[in-house]
């Protein structure tokens, strides 16, 4: 019976996770493959918080952002479609599927097009799998520097305040649906040269329809979500994934 080639890995001293995950997510665009994936890390993780806040936002955008804020505290759960695209210069990669988000750190994201790809998390270790290259890269949780692995954090405590030095209304910033409002959160003075700003759209009912980030050099990531679900019943069997006989598998440290 065939078996799993397994090799072991270190990180890289930039604390980088390897190019393969970047890469994977990112296609052809390469320039600002490892950065892009260190910086949306940095800034979706502002959505948990862990600084204190600079300066204070509006009464009118604080009132707001904690009506956000408040409506994913008893969130356990969240399923949704998504789109993905990453532009630098001219060149733009765009990626589709579906995620699936539990508390502990649970994850799945089933890419669908342009290839099938999954990423997926048990809550301890994220792993990717790239069915065409017979190949799963697998990393601790804690140590990955992976920009899906953030958005667990949608599902514990958030304050946009205690990390952003302003968080302010910004409905022009981009185009969005009617009854939409759009976030436009600003970095703090020691990471104005790591991204411009992040946009967060959300619709009536504080579901995320879209979050952006724009670095200094007019790069942009972007995340859109449809069919979003709070607290769907989701089996635990649905973040394990055993990769087929002869994958070859690449553990990262």
């Amino acid at each position: 019976m065939p078996t799993h080639r397994i090799h072991k890995r270190g990180v890289a001293q930039t604390g980088s996770v390897g190019p393969r995950l970047v890469s994977c997510c990112c296609g052809e665009v390469t320039g600002l493959q490892n950065r892009s994936a260190r910086l949306v890390l940095l800034v979706l993780c502002c959505l948990a918080g862990g600084l204190r806040a600079q300066q204070p936002p509006s009464h009118s955008t604080d009132a707001y952002v904690q009506k956000f804020e408040s409506s994913y505290r008893e969130v356990r759960s969240l399923r949704a479609d998504f789109t993905q695209t990453y532009t630098v210069g001219a060149k733009t990669r765009v990626e589709s599927g579906r995620v699936s988000l539990a508390r502990g750190g649970l994850m799945r994201w089933d890419y669908q097009r342009p290839a099938p790809k999954l990423f997926v998390s048990d809550g301890k270790h994220v792993s990717l799998y790239v069915p065409e290259e017979h190949q799963l890269t697998r990393t601790p949780m804690k140590s990955s520097e992976d920009f899906r692995v953030p958005f667990e954090l949608l599902l514990t405590r958030m304050n946009l305040h205690r990390v952003f030095s302003r968080v302010e209304m910004a409905d022009t910033a981009m185009e969005h649906d009617p009854g939409d409002h759009v976030l436009r959160a600003l970095p703090k003075k020691e990471f104005a040269e790591d991204y411009a700003d992040v946009l967060i759209e959300l619709d009536p009912q504080f579901d995320i329809r879209a979050l952006v980030v724009n670095y200094p050099d007019h790069s942009r990531m972007e995340f859109r979500f449809d069919h979003f679900e709070r607290n769907p019943t989701l089996p635990g069997s649905l973040f394990q994934f055993a990769p087929p006989q002869g994958t070859e598998i690449i553990d990262q440290q």
